[in-house]
């Protein structure tokens, strides 16, 4: 739904509820309205007729943010904000947030870093608040150590809702730079302790098609996939709900970045005798697949 329509249908719902308020002392009689109107219509009338002014002026205020947002004109959008954040030196948490987002849509992954480092100058909060956004511009980059190194240093910084997958994403930019050994601990522990089913679903679906082959113990890391996978079954029990999982929460950039990947463990979990595995083959090349390609010529 558009914003502005959003915002109209919200406005009349008020205006509704105000012309109601007002008129109930016409549906009661005798002195007992009176009372009535001055301790609760007219109060409630008050109230309401503030909170529409107040919703009023803060669509007034941000009406170029929703309508860039509603055409989707991110660069357009990231200007408006870098005017926001840079010029006027609003480093609000919603400012940094769209405007990173903004940048990694269009690729423009120098300017999330350069966002991040006046950001943490500026107001050090707003990148505890987005790691997970900062953290995935340095794996589209393709720079996967620094995107570990990254994820790992903000473990402890992160708020509890977003632990779980800063840790996830951790293991993933372990196993993209041929960390094997590392990803393999960090998805082994998610696979069977995580309480998201994504999160518990991925984990369990790299660790048998990605990290089993590297692995010092292939048979505790296919256990230890197994039990991922059971977990979610049990929890989601179809496909479908594993799809309706992943598109409750595809607004966030740092799903949106690894859809591939959640289809890709959608088909494994739900099918009885899985194939082996195309996803291997569609990770960016890393340090080791290189040396194993040189060895063969």
């Amino acid at each position: 739904m558009k914003f502005k329509y959003l915002i109209i249908a919200f406005s009349v719902l008020i205006i509704i509820i105000v012309l109601i308020t007002a008129l109930l002392p016409l549906i009661f009689s005798g002195h007992g309205s009176a009372v009535t109107f001055r301790y609760i219509s007219l109060p409630l009338l008050l109230f309401m007729g503030f909170l529409l002014v107040c919703m009023s002026i803060f669509f007034l205020f941000n009406y170029r943010l929703f309508s860039l947002l509603e055409r989707e004109d991110w660069p357009a959008l990231a200007y408006y904000l870098e005017q926001k954040i840079y010029v006027k030196h609003r480093y609000s948490n919603r400012n940094v947030k769209l405007l990173a987002s903004s940048y990694l849509v269009i690729s423009d992954f120098p300017s999330v870093l350069k966002l991040e480092s006046k950001a943490i100058s500026a107001k050090p909060s707003v990148i505890s608040k987005n790691i997970l956004i900062f953290g995935a511009a340095r794996v589209l980059s393709g720079d996967y150590r620094e995107a570990a190194a990254f994820f790992n240093s903000y473990l402890g910084k992160c708020n509890k809702k977003d632990k779980q997958w800063v840790l996830w994403f951790y293991g993933f930019s372990q196993l993209l730079n041929s960390g094997f050994k590392q990803a393999e601990s960090e998805f082994s522990s998610l696979a069977v302790s995580s309480d998201n089913v994504l999160i518990t679903g991925l984990s369990a679906y790299f660790l048998q098609h990605s990290i089993e082959k590297h692995s010092l113990t292939p048979q505790k890391c296919r256990e230890m996939s197994e039990n991922g996978r059971e977990r979610v079954k049990n929890a989601i029990n179809t496909a479908d709900n594993w799809k309706g999982e992943a598109e409750r929460m595809g607004a966030e950039i740092h799903i949106a970045i690894i859809k591939k990947y959640i289809d890709e463990a959608g088909k494994w979990l739900f099918t009885e005798r899985p194939a082996e595995p195309p996803l291997y083959a569609d990770l960016p090349p890393t340090d080791a697949d290189d040396e194993t390609e040189k060895e063969s010529q």
